[in-house]
């Protein structure tokens, strides 16, 4: 993947084929993956970078405001509807 001088030179911006290293999957995955907006990428001409710091998003070690929204709202509901049950297993 060629991308302009700037981009090159810009340590904040990983390219696709980077990013496909970096994950262990092929470059049609991060292709995919961009294009279900799961990865977000920056568009510059023809080509895809992802910003370094969506790393953690990505790779699962940090959690999108959405997605701790969610996290939180079913650990609320599973808690109401098998807490007692939950507390019974805990003292076992």
């Amino acid at each position: 993947m060629r991308l302009t001088g700037k981009t090159k030179e810009n340590k904040d911006l990983l390219t696709v084929k980077e990013l496909a290293g970096f994950l262990g999957i092929s470059r049609i995955a991060v292709f995919k993956k961009i294009k279900k907006g799961q990865i977000k990428a920056v568009k510059i001409g023809r080509n895809f970078a992802i910003p370094k710091k969506e790393l953690g998003v990505i790779s699962g070690s940090v959690l999108r405001e959405k997605n701790k929204k969610n996290l939180e709202k079913a650990v609320k509901k599973t808690v109401e509807e098998y807490g007692k049950t939950l507390r019974l297993l805990g003292q076992e």
